[in-house]
């Protein structure tokens, strides 16, 4: 790839590359389309296929469920319970994937006639994924049939447990999965080691775009039998906003069907159908339809917050209910629980980044922290691999000795796999995730020879993966190229988010007009190009790095190239075009 303006050192001594061939929107015969054909293309489109991926649907892009290990049994299995109207449980994890997987499969089968019950662990009390007592607790209760989402892959003594007791559990997940699988009835997983290379190559899906595949292998099954000719068949295609929440939210790839469930979940959402989303967006302040980065910056944290720090099954009432007044009640309380989340996290994020120097050399940061709120530690963990641009492991230890930890990673480096095995070498109690995400259990007399272990496992795949992290750009243009239209053309090739990276453009030469500190650490400038043009640029969480103090007191009419995510600003009464800045670099 070749470099933008050669440019091979910028202020944080990176590298500028196009992403794929030079798109030079100064250019006056430049058109909108010619933009949204190159944006697919450097994302992996082969030019043949741009038609598709332009307008990504459901139908261009789904595969037949029963590719997948154990479909059809599970499918099978749940139309045999709606028919015979069995009591029937849906066991979540605390989190949005798990929550909009249970609620997916709630809402499909009291469509179908079956009113299923759920459970949601509490996250303190205790922890991820299923356990064996509260199945057969489950089992007493009256439910045969429990059907874990989100969770399970790993969960071998809690499922030989129930099946001890004489229940049958389908497991739908989308973690790690190893060698050995565990005693479920059903273990529906595209990253199952025994799946096809079909089926295997939508193991980036989220565990709600599984169980969305799930929800179609039923109906299938119950058109065959005849079912739907005394009952209306259900429209899968209004559950989409809810698998669009937690695939975005889970932070997962949005490429192939991934894509194809966020840009027409987001359609769906936009009509508010669902009660419980409507009276969230309500209480979120959006004021129009939501985009992408809603669903993980504003919708997705206030589910998030039930299960982090209060209770765990208020995401699940919420997408599930048909009562619009409790639907604004548990939206108003995870808009509150969000807020004290936000105190809570602050407060763990600042200590943790006071012990970052002492990770310096590690290709893994790993902190402990007495009394660190769990419920808060992946956000943080998120928080650290952005500063520090390395996978990262925050772990909250209790007055037992006992830690909780939540990892974030970078690309190229499976931190999941790397939990995995760690949990089969006995340094953890219990573990497992996915490449970019993974959660364990440690004994506290364990953490330093844990993190001596991942570091001399993950440190080639971290260096290899920092080695080649160039900043890769889109388009270059003018500062009075930088509005609202020419972004609005952009967005054409979205939805954006992990696996499908938004356009990073390049602009300037600018000076900086006027640059202040607002909010936490973030710096907001206002800078003007040759050309005439003004706009404004935000570097978050920047205000102590070398970004952000080269912004702040840089050389009075020091003029410079801006790269960095133009985004739309429509909180006025005239949208206006702003840039989020990553990088910058002397323009002389």
């Amino acid at each position: 790839m070749s470099t933008v303006l050669n440019i091979t050192h910028s202020i944080l001594g990176q590298r500028w590359q196009w992403r794929s061939g030079d798109v030079d929107a100064r250019d006056p015969g430049f058109q909108p389309d010619d933009l949204v054909t190159q944006l697919l293309m450097a994302r992996g489109v082969p030019r043949d296929d741009i038609e598709r991926h332009r307008e990504p649907t459901i139908r261009g892009f789904m595969p037949d469920p029963s590719i997948f290990s154990d479909m059809d049994i599970a499918a099978e299995r749940l139309a045999d319970a709606v028919e015979a109207q069995e009591q029937v449980t849906i066991y979540g994890d605390y989190d949005v994937d798990g929550a909009t997987s249970a609620a997916l499969l709630i809402r499909l089968l009291r469509d179908l006639g079956l009113a299923a019950g759920h459970y949601i662990p509490d996250r303190l009390m205790e922890g991820y994924g299923p356990s064996g007592e509260a199945l057969v607790r489950i089992g007493a209760d009256g439910s045969r049939l429990i059907v874990t989402v989100d969770c399970g892959a790993m969960a071998y003594d809690a499922l030989a447990q129930a099946k001890a007791a004489g229940l049958e559990v389908i497991v739908v997940d989308h973690h790690k999965c190893a060698v050995q699988l565990p005693a479920a009835f059903a273990l529906v997983n595209p990253n199952r080691l025994d799946e096809c290379d079909e089926a295997a190559s939508h193991g980036h899906l989220a565990a709600v775009g599984v169980a969305f595949l799930l929800a179609a292998a039923v109906v299938r099954v119950l058109r065959l039998r005849g079912f739907f000719e005394r009952r209306a068949e259900p429209k899968l295609i209004e559950l989409l906003d809810i698998v669009a929440l937690g695939t975005v939210a889970d932070v997962a790839q949005l490429r192939g069907l991934n894509r194809a469930f966020v840009a027409q979940g987001l359609k769906v959402m936009a009509g508010r159908r669902n009660i419980g989303l409507a009276a969230l967006i309500e209480a979120s302040r959006l004021n129009r339809a939501p985009v992408c980065s809603d669903l993980g910056f504003a919708l997705g944290p206030r589910i998030n917050a039930g299960g982090r720090v209060g209770k765990s099954d208020l995401g699940v009432r919420l997408l599930t209910t048909e009562d619009r007044d409790e639907a604004r009640t548990i939206a108003s309380e995870l808009n509150r629980l969000n807020e004290e989340r936000r105190a809570i996290e602050s407060a763990v994020q600042d200590e943790a980044e006071s012990m970052i120097q002492g990770q310096h050399n590690k290709a893994v940061v790993l902190l402990a922290g007495q009394g660190w709120h769990p419920g808060v530690i992946g956000i943080v963990a998120g928080r650290i691999k952005e500063k520090t641009g390395k996978p990262s492991i925050i772990i909250a230890l209790d007055e037992n000795g006992t830690g909780k930890g939540s990892g974030r990673s970078i690309g190229g480096v499976d931190l999941g796999a790397a939990i995995i095995s760690a949990r089969e070498a006995g340094l953890l109690e219990a573990g497992g995730g996915h490449a970019m995400a993974a959660g364990l259990t440690v004994k506290a007399e364990n953490i330093e020879a844990l993190s001596d272990w991942l570091d001399q496992r993950l440190e080639a795949d971290v260096a290899r993966a920092s080695s080649s992290n160039a900043v890769l750009i889109d388009a270059l243009l003018s500062p009075h190229g930088l509005n609202p239209a020419f972004i609005d053309a952009m967005e054409a090739a979205g939805p954006y988010g992990m696996g499908w990276p938004g356009p990073r453009i390049v602009t300037g030469p600018v000076r900086i007009i006027k640059c202040d500190i607002v909010g936490k650490d973030h710096v907001r400038a206002i800078v003007s190009g040759d050309d005439g043009a003004s706009f404004k640029a935000m570097a978050f969480r920047q205000g102590e790095s070398l970004l952000g103090q080269q912004l702040l007191h840089g050389k009075r009419g020091q003029k410079y190239w801006i790269t960095g995510r133009a985004k739309v600003d429509d909180w006025g009464s005239t949208p206006k075009a702003e840039l989020h800045i990553d990088d910058i670099a002397f323009a002389d």
